[in-house]
């Protein structure tokens, strides 16, 4: 492993550096999709019984004791029950957006990663490859083609390190993005839900008048 490295060059270490911070950032994140993973539907339903018998503290003690997204957002929304809808509404979407920071953390460089590792290998076999008939323009005509050839397949290395990081990172980064949709997709749904929550009492049809 070390002669690979070796002979990969200074190229082939920075793409090694780079599977080391890929795998990191993947690692981290999978880790914190766990640990805020949550069944909304059956926590929201719970809460939404605890609201509904106006028991408030219980409610956001739910909230607090679970590390989530979700519990983060409904408990800002029941803190500002009492304040009108349309505030409730702003106050519940910056909530939502602040979100967005935790849930997409990293996960740029984490395509970053993934679109350069390729080109970096690329180039170092273009450079590679520079030296190499360099050095066969220097010296004349080479008797054992197998120089040159060890030459070039030393220079192949960095394109296969570069390609070998490059596609975990591109299906995690893919897997990791799609995943962060579905949750804000779920979150601005909660929006709602929590808006019609706290305000059911104001939607409650009057009762028909006697004699009509």
């Amino acid at each position: 492993m070390l002669d690979i490295l070796m002979k990969g060059g200074v190229i082939l270490w920075i793409i090694l550096l780079l599977s080391l911070v890929g795998a990191a950032i993947i690692i981290e994140r999978l880790l914190y999709f766990r640990k805020t993973r949550v069944d909304e539907d059956k926590l929201f339903n719970r809460i939404k019984a605890t609201v509904e018998k106006k028991h408030f503290d219980e409610a956001i003690f739910i909230c607090e004791s679970t590390v989530s997204p979700f519990t983060r957002l409904m408990k800002t929304g029941i803190e500002h029950r009492n304040y009108p809808k349309h505030v409730q509404k702003e106050v519940l979407q910056e909530a939502a957006n602040q979100e967005i920071p935790h849930l997409e953390r990293s996960l740029s460089f984490l395509g970053t990663i993934a679109h350069i590792s390729p080109l970096l290998g690329l180039l170092g076999t273009v450079t590679g490859n520079i030296q190499a008939f360099g050095v066969l323009g220097s010296f004349g005509a080479v008797s054992d083609p197998s120089v040159l050839a060890r030459g070039i397949s030393e220079a192949l290395i960095t394109t296969a390190g570069g390609i070998i990081v490059s596609i975990p990172a591109v299906i995690f980064y893919n897997y990791l993005v799609d995943k962060v949709g579905k949750i804000l997709i779920k979150m601005e749904s909660q929006v709602n839900d929590m808006l019609i929550l706290l305000n059911e009492e104001e939607t409650v049809e009057p009762e028909p008048r006697s004699g009509e």
